[in-house]
């Protein structure tokens, strides 16, 4: 292999990994402010249609299995942690030449870890972001739960799309 591949597809890796300790570390860090500047279930309004609410999220998304009496922290930890080895596993593997794919799941992988990270510590995943229109309230989240859904949507994207952007 040509040393500008070579050198090219190590820069390629550090994006990826940057991608993954980038997310991570920005999850970790708004959850760690999130719990020393706002009481647990205090709500502070930054705009109309968006608030900062300290909650602690017991469950799974939209805290599905959160008054499951205490279990579910180790049902979930395990889930988390044998998906962050299926995607880390699954990145490595993947041909070079899949970037979209491998975008998705690097952020997959982000918030994945971002999550687990809470619940091994904690046994909970701290949720801060929540947004609302009038008397709607959408669900509250943290920045790994956005990572997740953005690497999910990213993964359709590369489903639908990916044949014609991969080089």
């Amino acid at each position: 292999m040509p040393q500008e591949n070579i050198d090219r597809q190590k820069i390629a890796d550090l994006l990826l990994l940057a991608i993954v300790v980038g997310i991570v570390a920005l999850d970790q860090i708004t959850k760690f402010q999130t719990v020393n500047h706002l009481e647990l279930g205090e709500r502070k309004t930054v705009f109309t249609g968006f608030d900062l609410w300290h909650v602690q999220n017991f469950g799974a998304a939209f805290s599905f299995l959160s008054d499951a009496g205490g279990w579910q922290r180790w049902l979930l930890t395990g889930i988390s942690l044998v998906a962050s080895v299926i995607l880390a596993v699954w990145l490595w593997r993947l041909p070079k030449t899949q970037r979209l794919l491998a975008v998705a799941l690097a952020v997959l992988l982000a918030g994945a870890l971002g999550n687990l990270i809470d619940r091994m510590l904690f046994g909970y995943v701290v949720d801060f972001i929540s947004v609302y229109y009038a008397d709607w309230r959408f669900a509250t989240f943290n920045i790994a739960d956005a990572a997740i859904s953005i690497g999910a949507a990213l993964l359709v994207l590369d489903i639908v799309v990916g044949a014609r952007v991969n080089v």
